[in-house]
């Protein structure tokens, strides 16, 4: 069995006394030491595995810090900057700033964010999205506050802000199959354990079709690499585009295509168009998010709100409220889960089922 280490350990390999290692783990007259010794002081804890007697975890994040790491696929959808205008809008009222991190879903650039979050002290993270390595997460929510936003994941070890992406699928097949279709198509990304969100809202669709007799699902995915996407702003437009061609062609029998999202819907709507089809008088159209361009009066997108801007609010408060209680724990321990309830959209791009 391994000796424990204790606090004289850690003051022989420093190079100075007990009481000063004491003093800097508790941040009592912390000010008296130099910037080198009190992180070689952290570095040695980290390393050498030192705990106290408490169980108190001691790290570099100072409920003082002031700097936010927000982690998100990218900035080009609306759906994550508004999120992040939401983070922002309630981290300035409290004297936060942010520095934002995108990962084209790639999972070392994830990796290497967490990483320099941890390296560089941070007040905290949010992810815009799940993580795709949720257990590297753990890890570092071990060390200082971490939040995800995203679909509802029960098992999830984290804080996080829910959008329940199953009612909206739910919601959004409910909307169509009351309008009369019965031959809906899902168009959508990649489209695995990885995104759950996607997967969910195919699911809910999926479960609103078996609802009503005659009714069925056709999917249509495309795999999109996080090299293909960093390489082309417009993935989801173009995405969307192929893949509404390709439903046409292969299901002419469809009468209404449901997108991801409202960006690749965008790019449906526009092969729709190209093919001599009218919007919603031959076949309806759909997404999620509601960003801002799906209110415009040339789109008139039938989409799902999941209240973006407050999703990031109320993100920064729960990494507040991790904050606080290692103010009065010495540990990040907190699981708290804040869902927000979806809502249908219904705009000028869907309407009742042509009689084919």
């Amino acid at each position: 069995m391994a000796k424990k280490v204790t606090l004289k350990d850690i003051a022989a390999a420093a190079g100075i006394s007990p009481a000063s290692v004491s003093m800097i783990l508790n941040r009592r007259s912390i000010d008296r030491f130099n910037k080198e010794t009190v992180e070689q002081v952290f570095a040695l804890v980290e390393s050498m595995g030192y705990q106290s007697s408490k169980g108190k975890n001691y790290s570099l994040v100072k409920p003082s810090d002031t700097l936010i790491t927000i982690v998100c696929p990218s900035v080009f959808n609306p759906f994550y900057t508004t999120i992040i205008q939401g983070i922002e809008i309630a981290a300035r009222k409290q004297g936060f700033v942010t520095s934002v991190h995108t990962t084209y879903w790639d999972t070392e650039t994830e990796k290497f964010i967490m990483e320099q979050a941890r390296k560089f002290n941070v007040a905290g993270v949010i992810f815009a999205m799940i993580p795709q390595q949720p257990q590297l997460a753990y890890e570092l929510g071990r060390k200082l506050p971490v939040v995800a936003i995203g679909d509802r994941c029960g098992d999830l070890e984290l804080a996080t802000v829910d959008m329940n992406n199953f009612t909206a699928g739910q919601l959004m097949g409910k909307h169509l199959l009351e309008y009369g279709h019965r031959n809906i198509a899902y168009i959508s990304t990649t489209l695995n354990e990885q995104h759950t969100s996607r997967v969910r809202r195919c699911q809910g669709l999926e479960a609103a079709c078996k609802a009503y007799q005659g009714a069925g699902l056709k999917v249509f995915t495309k795999e999109i690499t996080p090299d293909y996407e960093i390489s082309n702003v417009d993935v989801e437009y173009t995405t969307g585009y192929e893949l509404a061609t390709t439903c046409l062609k292969q299901s002419p029998e469809t009468t209404a295509i449901v997108a991801i999202n409202d960006m690749v819907a965008y790019g449906a709507y526009d092969a729709i168009c190209d093919q001599g089809l009218r919007i919603p008088e031959d076949i309806s159209l759909c997404g999620f998010d509601n960003i801002f361009p799906s209110r415009l009066q040339g789109i008139g997108l039938t989409t799902i709100d999941n209240s973006l801007t407050e999703c990031g609010k109320s993100a920064f408060h729960l990494l507040e409220e991790e904050i606080a209680n290692y103010e009065r724990h010495g540990k990040f321990q907190s699981i708290t889960h804040v869902e927000y309830k979806c809502r249908l959209v219904p705009r000028k791009s869907s309407g009742p089922a042509p009689q084919k």
